[in-house]
């Protein structure tokens, strides 16, 4: 059976199109992209409540994968301490050819089905933890050997690919499949299966982290202070959730380094 994703593209002789038109039609694919991201929804639930109530007890999340999946796992893991203030290693990414290939392409890293679980060996996994392989195709060895190897310890195991009838759909306990249909450029899975992939990571890690406390009405009230622009953010929520001058605001910020800690703070010490 052909994989969905490396299915012919709808457009033929891109070589002759004109940068709008290649533009306009790239645009067309893309929209198609969170309609086929939404049916998924059902599953991308279904998975995030097991995961939940395994983080909240402890237990991490790690991302699997090769190439762009690889990285966009990355991407979404290494966000998480700075949006939501939590610990580095509560979120993992982990790319098939280890660190030197977020940045450059390593030659059959993605092919050796026994590495991924040696990648992870490091970081002593129990059954609180769970497991995520990101692979476009579904059929990376690289991803296949670790939700293999995980499920046989009992381990909490998920998929995210663009072909539902794929190897990893098969092994993952929650496989989630958008079914983006073929690429602009045939193969090309960075576009619309990456496309996919991100906004499935964006539901998953979000909604997590919202369900684990770290979101204060609609603000990131444990995010890291880490430049001057989230220093006046955080300043800017602290007066709207108090109601206080900016002054106030700042030197409370800076004497407890935190949103959150600022405003139990004020209300904790306020006669």
């Amino acid at each position: 059976m052909k994989k969905i994703t490396e299915s012919d593209s709808n457009y033929q002789h891109l070589e002759k199109m004109s940068s709008l038109d290649l533009l306009r039609n790239i645009n067309k694919e893309d929209q198609t992209v969170a309609e086929a991201v939404s049916l998924e929804i059902p599953n991308i639930e279904a998975f995030i409540e097991a995961c939940f109530e395994r983080m909240k007890i402890g237990g991490r999340l790690f991302y699997l994968g090769a190439g762009t999946s690889g990285r966009l796992g990355i991407v979404d893991a290494s966000e998480c301490p700075p949006t939501f203030g939590i610990d580095h290693g509560i979120v993992v990414g982990i790319i098939a050819g280890g660190d030197t290939a977020i940045r450059k392409a390593v030659e059959f890293a993605e092919d050796d089905r026994e590495q991924a679980w040696k990648d992870l060996a490091p970081f002593n996994l129990t059954k609180n933890d769970t497991i995520v392989g990101i692979a476009a195709s579904g059929s990376t060895p690289y991803v296949l050997g670790a939700i293999e190897k995980a499920n046989e310890l009992g381990i909490l195991t998920a998929g995210i690919s663009c072909n539902p009838s794929s190897p990893l759909s098969a092994l993952a306990q929650f496989p989630m499949a958008p079914v983006v249909g073929p690429e602009f450029v045939t193969g090309s899975t960075r576009m619309k299966s990456g496309t996919a992939q991100k906004l499935v990571l964006n539901m998953i890690s979000t909604t997590l982290m919202i369900r684990l406390g770290k979101v204060k009405g609609n603000k990131m009230v444990d995010m890291q202070l880490s430049n001057h622009k989230l220093v006046d953010r955080g300043i800017k929520m602290i007066i709207d959730e108090l109601q206080i001058e900016h002054e106030l605001a700042k030197e409370l910020l800076e004497k407890t380094g935190s949103v959150r800690a600022a405003v139990n703070h004020y209300n904790n010490n306020k006669i």
